[in-house]
């Protein structure tokens, strides 16, 4: 298991709060997300204003979350309703995506036996979705389109 000899783990609410407490450099390793809620409001609206903090994002950030302002360089925020500058580098990096890319789902679809009626694809920005949608039916000479928001689907 991932345990370094310094490592202290924020088991409640409390002692992720009393991070914010410490002097000095600190890692803040927070569970996947978008910067919408949870404890890591606590340590951005904290660490945001400090020149020396990096703020490093492994995952998505969809447009109009918090994570994607400040992806997207915003110099101030808004947390717990305060306007908060933003002093931190803020990082980003696909490396660590869990979700599969354009190449990987094709090669996936591709093992399919028998091509589905339709292929809906659901995940990322609507323009994502319909490129690839439109790389599904130009590739594989499928059926495909993005789902809308609240469809339901018979399978």
């Amino acid at each position: 298991p991932f345990s370094p000899p310094r490592l202290q783990l924020a088991r409640t609410p409390d002692d992720s709060k009393r991070l914010n407490d410490v002097a000095g450099p600190v890692i803040v390793i927070a569970g996947s997300g978008m910067a919408t809620g949870g404890r890591i409001l606590h340590h951005l609206e904290r660490r945001l204003p400090d020149p020396s903090t990096i703020v490093l994002f492994v995952g998505y950030q969809a447009a109009g979350t918090l994570g994607r302002l400040l992806r997207d360089g915003a110099r101030a925020v808004r947390i717990f309703g305060q306007e908060v500058p933003v002093k931190a580098t803020v990082l980003s990096t696909d490396a660590l995506s869990a979700h599969a890319d354009r190449d990987e789902i094709l090669r996936w679809l591709r093992g399919f036996r028998t091509p589905p009626a339709m292929t809906y694809t659901v995940h990322g920005e609507p323009e994502g979705a319909r490129a690839l949608a439109e790389t599904i039916t130009r590739t594989l000479g499928w059926r495909a389109r993005p789902a809308q928001s609240g469809e339901r689907v018979e399978l």
